[in-house]
């Protein structure tokens, strides 16, 4: 919940003038601006500029009376292309589950959206040494039901939210080591196609630390968070992927 239109449009406009890539890149540049900006936002997004378009969150139903909230049929209607659905801090001060977020995957899936599907343990949740077994049941629960050509569709983001504005810092090596846990846990799903799944980081990614989580075998990119607010930290880390 940050930026006004003014400065939400003259973020993108710094980060579109910035990217310098082609069409030979296989990085993909996703923004995901608040409800109220991404009709304006759209207007950045088509093949040619290597921008994609989320939203932050989406309602589980389908439709009916939900004041307030948003559908990802709306989304659609927005030609949207993905959502980011279970985000820490919808859990924390929503109180969502991974049951919630499984309809909210569904819904999206419906409408042709990639679900980015945020996971991670708590401080207390690391220190126990219960990590490995949070993830694992977020993603079970989370991700159940789903057919094989539904899953290759869903981006997966683990948070450690205990390196999250904590003052303690994920090493390259913790983050490489749960994002191989991740990618395990969906190759007895889906097989050799795991490799296939976007696993991002997000853990206070920063231009300097950016390089060295990513050159980790099994983490494909980052979910940005306070870093993406200034063009220059968030261009040096998408060039440094």
């Amino acid at each position: 919940m940050n930026m006004t239109r003014e400065t939400g449009l003259s973020l993108v406009g710094e980060i579109y003038r910035g990217l310098n890539l082609d069409d030979s890149t296989e990085v993909k540049v996703i923004i995901a601006p608040p409800f109220p900006f991404l009709f304006e936002m759209r207007d950045w997004i088509n093949p040619e500029t290597l921008l994609f378009l989320s939203a932050q969150n989406c309602h589980q139903e389908k439709n009916g009376a939900f004041t307030g909230a948003v559908s990802a049929e709306m989304l659609a209607s927005y030609d949207c292309d993905y959502c980011i659905v279970g985000h820490s801090e919808r859990r924390e001060f929503f109180g969502e589950d991974d049951t919630l977020i499984n309809h909210k995957i569904q819904r999206l899936l419906e409408n042709d959206i990639k679900p980015i599907y945020c996971c991670g343990e708590s401080l207390e949740e690391r220190e126990s040494e219960t990590h490995f077994e949070v993830v694992g049941a977020q993603i079970q629960s989370a991700l159940q039901g789903f057919k094989k050509d539904e899953l290759v569709n869903v981006v997966v983001a683990y948070e450690p939210v205990w390196a999250i504005g904590t003052g303690k810092t994920a090493s390259p090596e913790q983050a490489q080591e749960m994002h191989a846990f991740i990618r395990e846990k969906l190759s007895q799903v889906l097989g050799n196609e795991a490799e296939e799944i976007s696993i991002l980081y997000g853990g206070s990614v920063k231009p300097d630390n950016a390089k060295e989580l990513f050159s980790q075998k099994d983490i494909d990119g980052g979910l940005i968070g306070g870093a993406s607010l200034n063009a220059t930290d968030f261009l040096q880390i998408i060039h440094s992927f």
